[in-house]
């Protein structure tokens, strides 16, 4: 089995105006994914808004996640900085602070090419120690992996896994056959974009990393379950009931909804960092009426 398999589940990051981490709030998200046993969390990462917080805070995030699971599962950080040095020095203090991995994006505001991608990547593995997942996320960076740099990157001592984005669903399955001719026995090769991660997982894809499961972690967990065990019907099935979160998802952004979605399901009130501005009251109702609208195991 790859170093990192099965649902990670990536919450949001509460806080205050001031960026501030909310540890009551964010204790609240860790336990509902410890009592649906998510196979790993994936703390800071986009949806966790890692880019808008200090060291200082992200350490925090970290350290209250650590304290409440106490090893009963991996933690999975983000993190990604604009200069190398500052990545580096994130993955020091997540590997001293005990997280299983670091997710590592290339955020750059000036475009980056596929040597310097290589060199920050491959720097932070090194001088921090801590197993690294290369994290491509063009709608965020800009910045695509190409194949080869996959490849090169999967060869660098430390670099263990990929989070991959998600197109077309009918291509995930060319992508992830293609991909593992090429990554080495064991490399984790994983899928983000909610929406087609069940094909991901029915294609055989080692990881979910998802934004629903940071808030709605069982019915992801169901869906990872029939992919696992052979059941594609099953697994579609479920997806399907969640087709009106799904275009939640496209029309507002996850990251919008996620936030919504914690204040109906009263886990927690907070706002995403400025200038992300939270949703409207309409928008909010739409999205109160697609959880109303869920199976009632799909939204506990």
């Amino acid at each position: 089995m790859a170093f990192l398999s099965g649902l990670s589940a990536f919450p949001i990051t509460p806080t205050n105006r001031d960026g501030r981490v909310d540890s009551v709030a964010l204790r609240r998200l860790i336990a509902r994914l410890g009592i649906a046993q998510v196979d790993s969390i994936g703390l800071l990462g986009s949806t966790g808004t890692y880019i808008y917080l200090s060291r200082e805070q992200r350490r925090r995030a970290l350290s209250e996640t650590l304290d409440q699971t106490a090893g009963q599962m991996p933690v999975v950080v983000g993190v990604g900085a604009l200069r190398t040095d500052e990545a580096v020095g994130l993955a020091q203090d997540a590997k001293a602070l005990g997280a299983a991995a670091g997710l590592l994006a290339a955020a750059s505001y000036t475009p980056l090419t596929d040597d310097e991608v290589f060199d920050h990547f491959s720097t932070v593995a090194r001088e921090s120690g801590l197993p690294i997942v290369v994290y491509d996320n063009p709608g965020t960076t800009h910045f695509h992996f190409s194949p080869p740099l996959v490849s090169r990157l999967a060869k660098v001592a430390g670099i263990v896994a990929i989070k991959n984005p998600t197109d077309k669903s009918d291509a995930i399955k060319n992508h992830l056959t293609a991909q593992r001719r090429t990554l080495p026995e064991g490399f984790s090769i994983g899928y983000s974009g909610d929406w087609n991660a069940a094909e991901a997982m029915i294609a055989g894809a080692d990881t979910w990393y998802s934004v629903l499961a940071g808030i709605l972690p069982e019915v992801c967990m169901t869906i990872v379950t029939a992919a696992q065990q052979g059941d594609a019907a099953e697994a579609r099935r479920i997806n399907a009931a969640l087709v009106p979160i799904w275009s939640l998802f496209k029309e507002f952004s996850s990251l919008r909804v996620v936030y919504a979605l914690a204040e109906l399901l009263d886990v927690c009130s907070a706002e995403p960092p400025r200038p992300i501005l939270p949703l409207p009251p309409a928008a909010k109702r739409q999205i109160a009426a697609a959880l109303k609208g869920l199976p009632s195991d799909a939204s506990r």
